[in-house]
């Protein structure tokens, strides 16, 4: 996919290839594993909007289940690279490379797609670093807390590099104990790739084409290779497994939550706050955890998010929502006061200065300034009218079982306690309905309506 980013002047011949084809055994799932999501998102769009950022154009490699990879980014439609049978990571940027030459790059940046902490920073400094060193073949090699799981890089007495091991299939102790992994990016020159990857075997444990043999390849054909250490980078770490993911995502969350209070954004208790990639907050707008804010939600100064809130897809514009409230898709403008224990579901709009109380559901309704739904009501497919006042226990009909239909209820009109009403209906401005009412018809302007039994008092039986 083409990127909008401008200054990348000094790597415009640098082509980006993402590895995202396997299926992600250890995850226990049957959703391909770059589709896994951390903060509600796909893991593999983190990786490619960084990677967007660096390289121009960028070639994901699919294979297991590659329609549902496909449908989630259709943006790289034309890009995408097909690993029909799945032989390891060399074959996978051997796939790659015919697209690559098309385009006429000179080099290749080979990242992971199970890597969504990489940033482009990391990424722009080895591409850097790669290109500065004129070496043919780049890794960029790190130091994690243990090594256990990667690949080893092996050097000489000299420094220089040797080869990389797959942790499968290290037997020297003297390997078992290097510090310094392959973090599966690379850096590799396009026509010496080409030579190297129609060199690759299979002959490992895992009967895979490893890209790992590019190195001792390299080396034995005496072109260059460097391995750049980054040391312990926690954003350099792989996901293989559930309990990899659910720290990987804490370890964005902390991220993205200390982003906005360098910002100026309050987040009261932060460790307790999730906020998603695309969630846009100002600063001078308070955030008390614990709290969920996800999609693209756009919260602005003024606004007081209080703890136990759940919030989606919301515009919040200077208003508060109180504890324990569910928000989804909803408009919520100035001075407006949301729960404790309200549900906002899609298509709610509330103008400024409006209330929904406690144990509230508002869904495809306008809410008009300055009007009040605060006690266990219900409101769905309505429209309400500035400083309408709706009483505890009101609910409208919308639904008949087969069709939705509109409740308005105008300007200043006051509905009692404990009412049912009946869509389509219209309450005129200034109209009065009688608590315990069911209304089924149209209420004229500054009228009463009353709709239940004459009450009758009669002698106890003992």
């Amino acid at each position: 996919m083409e990127s909008s980013v401008s200054d990348k002047n000094r790597f415009a011949r640098v082509a980006g290839i993402v590895l995202a084809a396997g299926k992600g055994t250890r995850m226990q799932s049957d959703t391909p594993k770059v589709l896994q999501t951390l903060l509600d998102v796909p893991m593999l769009w983190y990786v490619l909007s960084e990677l967007s950022r660096v390289c121009q154009t960028i070639y994901p490699v699919l294979g297991y289940m590659h329609e549902q990879v496909e449908a989630a980014f259709p943006q790289y439609k034309d890009y995408f690279v097909h690993q029909a049978e799945q032989k390891g990571t060399g074959h996978a940027v051997d796939c790659a490379l015919p697209l690559v030459k098309k385009g006429d790059f000179s080099h290749v940046l080979v990242v992971n797609g199970d890597t969504p902490l990489v940033t482009a920073e990391i990424l722009t400094e080895f591409v850097d670093k790669g290109l500065s060193s004129g070496a043919p073949v780049s890794v960029l090699s790190m130091e994690p807390e243990s090594a256990k799981p990667y690949g080893r890089i092996v050097r000489f007495a000299n420094g220089s590099v040797d080869r990389i091991v797959e942790a499968r299939d290290i037997e020297d102790p003297q390997v078992q104990d290097i510090k310094e992994v392959n973090s599966g990016i690379y850096l590799l020159r396009v026509d010496v790739a080409t030579t190297l990857l129609s060199s690759l075997d299979a002959d490992n444990r895992q009967n895979e084409y490893y890209l790992t043999q590019v190195v001792e390849l390299a080396r034995k054909a005496n072109y260059s290779v460097q391995a750049f250490n980054f040391g312990n980078l926690p954003a350099l770490l792989g996901i293989n497994t559930v309990s990899e993911l659910c720290l990987q995502e804490d370890l964005l969350r902390s991220r993205i939550v200390h982003g906005h209070l360098k910002k100026g954004v309050v987040v009261r208790n932060p460790v307790s706050v999730s906020i998603g990639p695309f969630v846009d907050i100002e600063p001078g707008a308070e955030i008390c955890g614990p709290a969920r804010i996800v999609g693209k939600t756009c919260i602005k100064k003024k606004s007081r998010i209080e703890a136990n809130t759940v919030i989606e897809d919301c515009s919040i514009r200077g208003a508060t929502i109180r504890s324990f409230s569910h928000l989804s898709g909803a408009v919520i403008e100035e001075d407006c006061q949301v729960g404790p224990f309200a549900r906002l579901r899609p298509g709610t709009f509330m103008s400024s200065s409006a209330r929904v109380g406690n144990f509230v559901e508002i869904k495809k309704s306008v809410i008009g300034r300055g009007s009040k739904v605060n006690h266990l009501s219900y409101v769905g497919d309505s429209e309400l009218g500035e400083e309408v006042n709706i009483g505890a226990g009101t609910i409208t009909c919308n639904y008949d079982g087969q069709n939705k239909h509109k409740t308005e209820i105008r300007d200043k009109a006051f509905v009692g306690s404990n009412t049912a009403l009946v869509a389509p209906v219209t309450l005129g401005a200034g109209s009065l309905v009688g608590a315990g009412s069911t209304i089924t018809r149209d209420v004229p302007a500054d009228s009463l309506a009353v709709a239940r039994a004459k009450q009758k008092n009669l002698e106890r039986k003992k």
